[in-house]
């Protein structure tokens, strides 16, 4: 069934995709099936790191990686591709993605905060609850009112065109928290390859060190260094920042 929602600002009523059919949504490709999808993956993904907090050690940390790795390709590439179409067709669509976008950003200075934190210390659960609420909300506010709105708008066509876009700059999108870069173009989308260029590597060195079981966590956490101070270098560039609203500037 589809359950009808009132918007945030009380003008009017959009249908959640949360409930709706595969058909009804444009199809398995379009951009409203695939955030879905994205968004019922995170659930399982936030579900394990759970799971795994009270243990701690490794399986906790590659269970956070999987979050951060689901959640910053799947955010960089609606910041690409879908909240400029919301804006181009959408009255409404400037407020509507500058809320989210502003989750994004929280988002983004939590994990950089959970990041350099351990299993171990007092304010790790916290920080993790607290960036699960963030994305719990990010999640309702596209399911029950951005994504809604584009359905009543776009044709079922266009829907599955802005999802192969979506899914096209997902690939090749950070894996990392960015949190200086702007969120909106022409800073946003020149920021993609070089931040790519120097995250996609850190993952490897992760799962190289989850491999070999952190035997030459020394050597790797070395290289992840220099590369994780690279990329901080790149996202202070002024011409990656520019486009951001004052909103989410940090």
């Amino acid at each position: 069934m589809v359950v009808a929602r009132h918007d945030a600002a009380g003008t009017g009523a959009t249908a959640t995709i949360a409930d709706q059919r595969t058909e009804e949504l444009g199809g398995q490709t379009s951009i409203l099936a695939r955030q879905r999808a994205d968004h019922a993956r995170l659930d399982r993904l936030m579900a394990r790191a759970r799971q795994t907090a009270e243990a701690g050690g490794i399986a906790h940390q590659v269970a956070l990686r999987a979050v951060a790795r689901l959640v910053f390709t799947h955010a960089f590439a609606e910041e690409a591709v879908l909240f400029p179409a919301a804006r181009r067709v959408l009255p409404e669509g400037d407020p509507l993605t500058l809320r989210i976008e502003t989750d994004h950003q929280e988002v983004d200075e939590l994990v950089t905060r959970l990041d350099r934190s351990s299993s171990t210390d007092p304010e790790h659960r916290e920080l993790m609850e607290r960036t699960f609420a963030v994305l719990d909300h990010d999640v309702r506010s596209e399911e029950d009112d951005l994504l809604p709105r584009l359905q009543q708008t776009l044709t079922p066509r266009e829907l599955r065109l802005l999802g192969w876009q979506w899914q096209l700059v997902r690939l090749i999108s950070p894996t990392r928290p960015h949190p200086v870069v702007s969120r909106r173009p022409p800073g946003q989308i020149l920021s993609g390859l070089p931040l790519t260029v120097l995250d996609r590597p850190r993952d490897l060195l992760q799962k190289l060190d989850e491999l070999t079981r952190c035997r030459f966590n020394g050597p790797l956490s070395a290289a992840d260094h220099l590369l994780a101070l690279s990329a901080d270098a790149v996202e202070r560039r002024p011409l990656l920042q520019r486009g951001e609203p004052p909103e989410t500037s940090r």
